[in-house]
C-alpha cells in the first residue's frame, strides 16, 4: 500500500489516485484540493489546469506550476478548515498549508481555496492567501439590539 501524498491517511490507489487517473471526479471541496497537492507531488501539470475553473484557465503558468512541482520537496498537507461544499451548495471553501522543501529549506503555502460546483463537479476557482477573511456585520445605532430586547440598539447594549 502506498500512502496517498495528500496526508489523508488512505491508500493513494483509494485516495486520491483515481481523480488523477480520470477514472473519478473529487466529490467535494477538500477532495478537490487534497487531490491538486497529490497533483503537485507528482507533477501532474496537467490535472492542475484541468480542475481550474474553464474560465480561468487563461491565467494559468504551466511551466511556472511545473518548476514548482518538479522543484519541490512535499512533505504534508494540514486542512485548517472547510466551509461549504455539502450537497446542494454551490461553493466551497478549503483553507490548507502545503509544506514543501526547496534545496534543503522548508517552506509553508498557506492558501484559503475557493472551489465552485457547476455541472455535478467541483471546480478550483482562486485562493487568498493566509485564512479567509471573515466579515462582522457592523450594528447600527438604530438597529434592533440583537439581544432581542426589542429596543433599539443606543438604547440598550450600545449606550455608553
Amino acid at each position: 500500500m502506498t500512502a496517498c501524498p495528500c496526508t489523508s491517511g488512505r491508500a493513494f490507489d483509494d485516495c486520491c489516485g483515481p481523480y488523477l487517473a480520470g477514472t473519478a471526479v473529487p466529490p467535494t471541496p477538500e477532495a478537490l484540493m487534497r487531490s491538486r497537492y497529490a497533483a503537485f507531488t507528482q507533477a501532474n501539470v496537467d490535472y492542475l489546469e484541468q480542475t481550474l475553473l474553464p474560465e480561468t484557465r487563461a491565467d494559468f503558468d504551466r511551466k511556472q506550476a511545473e518548476e514548482w512541482a518538479t522543484g519541490s520537496q512535499w512533505t504534508g498537507l494540514e486542512i485548517r478548515s472547510t466551509e461549504g461544499g455539502k450537497p446542494g451548495d454551490e461553493e466551497g471553501w478549503v483553507e490548507f498549508v502545503a509544506h514543501f522543501r526547496i534545496q534543503n529549506k522548508d517552506y509553508v503555502h498557506h492558501e484559503s481555496s475557493r472551489f465552485q460546483q457547476r455541472d455535478g463537479r467541483w471546480w478550483y476557482v482562486d485562493g487568498i492567501m493566509g485564512p479567509r477573511p471573515r466579515s462582522v456585520q457592523k450594528i447600527g445605532r438604530n438597529d434592533p439590539c440583537p439581544c432581542g430586547s426589542g429596543k433599539k440598539y443606543k438604547k440598550c447594549h450600545g449606550a455608553s
